[in-house]
């Protein structure tokens, strides 16, 4: 018999061995009472002798006792838990900011639970009601959403923080907010996309009202104005790569000259935008320029390399998680930075009409 047939043998499955041991399992074994094998194992903050506490912990390892997060919940106040909504747990986006908000959670022995809203208000009222009965420790609502929310939504943060749990939301909110520089960093683009000698452009945006997609939209256009360029379209969809795409192509029916810059609220919307140029049998780059935002690990390894702002998103993600743990927080001051690449290679600049009488007048 081999080493594993053998430990097959002498340790029967779960349901040969009957019902999972229980805290009363626990109690007895341990010689205790059941509020003291509790009050070790479900993480309560009275006081345990040393040599109870030994045993209790020695039982239930012996068993195979595992303690119940709710009951946890219920003996501290609060679990062990952070809760983070996101909108799509596919956007590398979001990926990024959970793995910022999953380092500081192991920083803290603590775990954490994503839930997906897909920035529908009703949704997140669901996800927010179930998770008050979880007593997470913080929420972080990472997506963001068109509108205020709604009085059910508020109803459901006045709920975590009456239970002693903290939100942070990203923008407006929570107890406490998480601030990207969207406006400046578009605005800051749209100036250097002007400096490459683009002057023609079009949008590619969510629907109105999410603040997100209208603070890149405003920046960007504010910008290119200001070096002489005109973002002349918007076409509306949503934050996904497949809405790049649809977007795009839309745009190319109505016609896209040579020379013209796209401007994408996002990298997932921008690669979307590459593929429908690509697939219209135009050349990224050197045909119709293409730039976005956040700097996702995609952005990188596209073709030709996708210029946009660089934002970042696991420092982000780690500064939500410290807000909802930390007694005194202040987010560290962001600076975004643009990052030209190949997808923009740049025009020559045309002359600028006021240059030969500022010459002369400069005599």
């Amino acid at each position: 018999m081999s080493p594993v047939e053998s430990a097959s043998h002498r340790r029967p499955p779960r349901a040969a061995r009957g019902p999972a041991p229980t805290l009363h399992d626990v109690a007895r074994a341990a010689g205790v009472s059941l509020a003291t094998a509790s009050r070790v194992l479900n993480g309560s903050q009275r006081k345990v002798a040393d040599s109870f506490r030994e045993r209790v912990e020695s039982a239930a390892r012996d068993l195979g006792y595992t303690a119940n997060v709710s009951a946890q919940a219920i003996a501290r106040g609060t679990s062990p838990v952070i809760a983070l909504l996101v909108a799509d747990i596919a956007d590398p986006y979001f990926g990024q900011i959970a793995s910022g908000v999953a380092r500081g959670a192991d920083e803290e022995g603590l775990i954490v639970t994503v839930a997906i809203t897909e920035r529908e208000p009703a949704r997140e009222v669901r996800i927010l009601h179930a998770l008050r009965g979880q007593r997470p420790r913080g929420v972080i609502l990472a997506a963001s959403r068109a509108g205020e929310r709604d009085a059910a939504a508020l109803e459901e943060l006045a709920g975590f923080a009456a239970l002693g749990g903290r939100t942070v939301t990203f923008g407006a909110g929570g107890d406490r907010s998480i601030r990207i520089p969207n406006r400046q960093g578009a605005e800051q683009l749209g100036r250097a996309m002007a400096e490459l000698g683009y002057r023609r452009a079009i949008g590619l945006g969510a629907d109105e009202g999410v603040s997100t997609s209208d603070d890149r939209l405003a920046g960007f256009t504010a910008g290119f104005a200001a070096g002489g360029g005109e973002l002349s379209r918007v076409y509306r969809g949503t934050f996904e790569r497949e809405s790049g795409a649809a977007s795009m192509t839309r745009a190319l029916a109505d016609g896209v000259p040579s020379e013209t810059l796209v401007f994408a609220l996002s990298d997932v919307v921008a690669i979307g935008a590459m593929t429908a140029i690509r697939d219209a049998g135009r050349a990224v780059g050197a045909d119709i320029a293409v730039c976005g935002f956040d700097d996702v690990p995609a952005s990188r390894d596209v073709s030709p390399r996708l210029t946009t702002v660089g934002v970042p998103l696991r420092d982000l993600g780690y500064q939500a998680f410290r807000a909802t743990v930390d007694a005194e927080w202040q987010q560290p001051e962001m600076r975004l930075e643009v990052l030209v690449r190949e997808s923009t290679p740049g025009l020559p600049v045309p002359p600028d009409p006021a240059a030969p009488e500022r010459e002369r007048r400069s005599r």
